[in-house]
């Protein structure tokens, strides 16, 4: 963007931060006292004083200031900066759009719709290549319940009143009625409870989910397929973005996902999806009172019409209205049977439901085209031609859902089948080769292994009934409604044969047609030795007539890879190289078998779990991988940020594209830059993951650390999710999940999963090859971007205030000290790749944005710390517990990618 242009948009983003954080401080006034206003802002005040001059003096008034709060005015300051840290948010995402427009304006930026089609007929690709491509493509983002959103629905409604609530504000010149709006919206979010009270069960995770899917994406998706129709003069193009979801079918370490689980997380977006087609089929038919004796209409709509069960005789001669009545009254029928509830408006008369989503979609075609074929085009981009683009993006179904399960479970459910059908006693024992050949046997015979007469232990009936129900769901709602089974802790291609094992009995695998199974197994390679193993697995995976029959038949083979504990196990760079090579190798595999290589990408929002801009990340894959086919997992706090409203979500699903198209048709020269620069990665990879283990998996005391001097005791607490935070009850860094790992280090701002071992590897290196790399390959450029803003986060003044948490200081001292010292090597390693003289140097936007909020998210910091020595220290008040999570919740929002 143009530096003339920046002031502007910096000061209109200044003057939404003043205006809301005057409006909530006029709040705080009224609602909490002048006494507690004037605390929190001596607290910003010492922040600031003690950011800057961090020293004895600076310490010692924020320590003063911080030891005399009250319970009551702790917990009032953490909720206001928390308040104040979401209220930014709203500004700095409007903020965003504007900067989108007018970079769209002056120029199409390559991560929209206009830019990419500008970027192939640069590079000598057509519109017909792009059609041909998009006419093939899933584009994926999979909606996800991993708990990295801290933020209560209730709250995420009130920040999306406020956002309406400034756009109509411009929109009306500022007037007092929407102020005293804003005011009241400020006045509902002081008051509301930022923290949950009660743990998650998985149907409040489903609710949040359909929430984003009623309220966005039916508007979103739909309106984005016509627009690339129409920009590819392709109106028969298929939906390319299918929308997915994992809440109710992700089964791994949440013992609360059962068969009912299941069955709820098609019910409750069926409700959604068929209130959405009846609102609309009634709105039609307000609006299309064309009569038969003035229009002209096809012979398809006179049947339609003349077999509607609508006798009115007010619509006699109103065959669109009569047709309409006939949709609606079939949609009513099929309501209950996809939802189990009857209708909320029923129809006036019987008529037969729909036996899926495309007889529905007939229908509406019969009426779309008598229009257009009499009427011309005026009627071919309409809320008839919406309705029939929602019905090809949503179907009955609304999202995708994957399963998934751990290959541990599915190898003991297996083994309880055979063992009590006599076939085998020890399965767990069978070395590989003599599981796999056990496994094509039984995939071979027509009989079942389960007795309805049997015992078996309860995980096995638990498994067996979540699969009956999936094979419901796709009687009722058809093939696109569940897709894959994720196998995570892949490491044999046993694990594979065992799902298909599992689904044969219920009948969705059959010895006599493996093609027909609707449902592929797909690996999940999470951890470096995993991921370093992959092509064998997938090469003897291959060799089995079952799952070969499976891929051929839908011609893609889905390998699901995992950023979050490859990170954990080996570090940032280390993770995101093995990831690389393990893709390159995938597709060598695939390719070797007739087949295209489909990869799902288990990305978070914190840069340690793969997150950063999804432009950049499908750009930054290597050559061939993407083809059209790429699926993103979007987790926690990431849906909010990219989905929370239609502009934003619109910019999203539009990058994800353009990158698709781009990497697909015009793509980077990864193949060049990794045959160039490969060995060189490798080494960095090799002692960035020495580096990283040395201090987190072999230095002794570190795991006590991690524990005392990060809150993840505490986040343990929050009740953000319905699984656990840690696999097992052991405290060792390999049994905890990702998420926490991330968001404990994130809280304590030292951001480690983000940058550590950088640093130590470029030592020696020859950093003229590192410059060209981050210059000439997407793949380096982005994982040193990444990084950069990672460390940008990070404030390692503010950590070793964490850090004095630690009991044991000595080791407190060693371990912060080694700390301290990878994060210099790295951002000096960094600048010199980079030639910046300060971290984010070539990224000015995104540095401002930062530094804009990092004023108010530092006080929730210390008061934070204050707190959590105060609960270790003996003192189990309820208002110091409730005041950590409000600045757990509160430093979260401020920093957006935490988890």
């Amino acid at each position: 963007m143009p530096v003339s242009a920046e002031p502007a948009a910096d000061d209109r983003l200044r003057e939404e931060v003043r205006l809301l954080g005057g409006l909530l401080g006029e709040v705080i006034r009224d609602e909490g006292g002048q006494d507690l206003y004037d605390r929190i802002e001596a607290v910003r005040v010492a922040s600031v004083a003690y950011h800057r001059h961090p020293g004895a003096k600076g310490s010692a008034q924020l320590e003063r200031l911080l030891n005399e709060l009250s319970l009551d005015d702790a917990v009032g300051l953490a909720h206001g900066f928390a308040v104040f840290s979401l209220l930014a948010n709203v500004a700095e995402d409007r903020a965003g759009k504007r900067r989108a427009r007018v970079q769209t304006a002056e120029g199409a930026r390559a991560d929209t719709p206009e830019g990419a089609l500008a970027r192939l007929t640069a590079a000598g690709r057509t519109a017909e290549e792009a059609r041909a491509l998009l006419s093939e493509a899933l584009i994926s983002p999979v909606l996800t319940a991993h708990p990295s959103e801290v933020r209560r629905k209730s709250v995420l409604d009130r920040i999306a009143a406020v956002s309406d609530l400034l756009v109509a504000r411009d929109q009306s010149a500022a007037t007092e009625v929407e102020d005293n709006g804003l005011r009241r919206q400020t006045v509902i979010l002081w008051a509301t409870r930022l923290v949950r009270t009660t743990g998650l069960v998985v149907q409040d995770e489903i609710d949040t989910v359909v929430s984003f899917l009623e309220r966005v994406f039916l508007k979103v998706a739909p309106e984005q397929l016509i627009d690339w129709r129409r920009r590819l003069d392709a109106p028969e193009l298929k939906p390319f973005i299918r929308i997915g979801a994992w809440v109710g079918g992700d089964r791994d370490g949440n013992p609360n996902v059962d068969a009912s689980a299941l069955r709820a997380a098609f019910a409750t977006p069926a409700k959604a999806v068929m209130r959405h087609y009846l609102e609309a089929t009634n709105a039609l038919g307000a609006e299309l009172s064309l009569s038969g004796s003035l229009a002209e209409i096809s012979p398809a709509l006179k049947a339609l019409a003349e077999g509607s069960g609508d006798d009115s005789p007010h619509r006699a001669d109103e065959p669109y209205r009569r047709a309409l009545s006939q949709i609606y009254a079939r949609l009513s029928a099929t309501h209950p049977i996809l939802t189990g509830q009857t209708a909320p408006r029923p129809a006036p008369f019987a008529a037969p439901p729909y036996a899926g989503p495309g007889e529905f979609r007939s229908d509406l075609a019969v009426l779309h085209d008598s229009l257009v074929a009499s009427h011309g085009a005026v009627f071919a981009d309409d809320g008839l031609s919406r309705l029939i683009a929602t019905v090809d993006v949503f179907g009955f179904h609304m999202a995708t859902l994957d399963l998934r399960q751990n290959s541990d479970v599915h190898a003991r459910v297996v083994g309880d089948l055979l063992k009590v059908a006599g076939v085998c006693d020890d399965y767990a024992a069978l070395e590989e080769e003599a599981r796999l050949v056990l496994l094509a046997t039984e995939l071979a015979a027509p009989r079942l292994l389960f007795s309805p007469y049997a015992t078996y232990n309860p995980e096995t009936l638990k498994e067996r009934a979540i699969l009956e129900a999936a094979a419901e769901a796709l009687a009722k709602f058809g093939p696109d409604a569940i897709r894959t089974h994720i196998v995570s802790k892949t490491d044999a291609a046993s694990d594979m044969l065992e799902v298909y094992l599992l689904l044969k009995e219920v009948g969705l695998y059959r010895p006599e047609d493996p093609a027909a199974c609707p449902i592929q197994a797909a690996p999940l390679f999470e951890t470096i030795d995993d991921l370093r193993g992959a092509r064998p697995t997938l090469e003897r995976l291959f060799q089995e007539p079952s799952a070969l029959a499976v891929a051929r038949a839908r011609g893609v083979q889905e390998v699901m890879i995992g950023y979050s504990d490859s990170n954990k196990d080996g570090s940032y760079l280390t993770s995101t190289w093995e990831l690389h090579e393990a893709s390159r190798a995938l597709l060598t595999v695939t390719q070797a078998a007739g087949l295209r290589l489909q990869l799902f990408h288990g990305r978070g929002g914190a840069v340690g779990r793969g997150g950063g801009s999804s432009f950049a990340g499908v750009l930054s894959q290597p050559t061939g991988t993407v083809a059209g086919r790429i699926r993103i997992t979007e987790q926690g706090e990431v849906i909010a940020n990219k989905y929370g409203e239609p502009d934003v979500a619109r910019r999203n699903l539009d990058a994800l594209t353009a990158g698709t198209l781009i990497a697909s048709l015009a793509p980077p020269p990864d193949e060049a830059m990794t045959a160039k620069h490969g060995k060189t990665a490798s080494a960095l990879s090799v002692a960035s993951m020495a580096a990283y283990r040395a201090l987190v998996h072999e230095t002794p005391g570190f795991v006590d650390y991690f524990r005392a001097a990060t809150p993840i005791n505490e986040i343990a607490e929050l009740k953000i999710g319905s699984r656990p935070t840690s696999r097992t009850a052991s405290t060792a860094i390999e049994d905890l999940r990702a998420i926490p790992w991330v968001l404990s280090w994130s809280q304590s701002r030292v951001m480690l999963p983000g940058w550590f071992g950088f640093g130590s590897a470029v030592q020696g290196q020859d950093m003229a090859e590192l410059q060209a790399m981050a210059t000439a390959w997407p793949f380096f450029r982005t994982l040193v971007q990444n990084m950069e803003m990672i460390m940008a986060k990070s404030d390692m003044t503010i950590a070793r205030r964490y850090a004095s948490l630690v009991p044991d200081q000595p080791l407190s001292a060693a371990i912060f000290g080694a700390l301290q010292a990878e994060w210099d090597r790295t951002r000096d390693a960094v600048l010199a790749i980079t030639g910046q003289a300060e971290l984010l140097g070539g990224q000015p936007e995104l540095n401002r944005l930062i530094h804009l909020r990092m004023p108010y998210v530092e006080p929730l910091n210390h008061v934070q710390i204050e707190l959590i020595r105060r609960r270790r220290a003996g003192d189990d008040d309820p208002r110091v517990r409730e005041g950590i999570l409000l600045a757990i919740n509160g430093v979260a929002a401020g920093l957006r990618n935490s988890g």
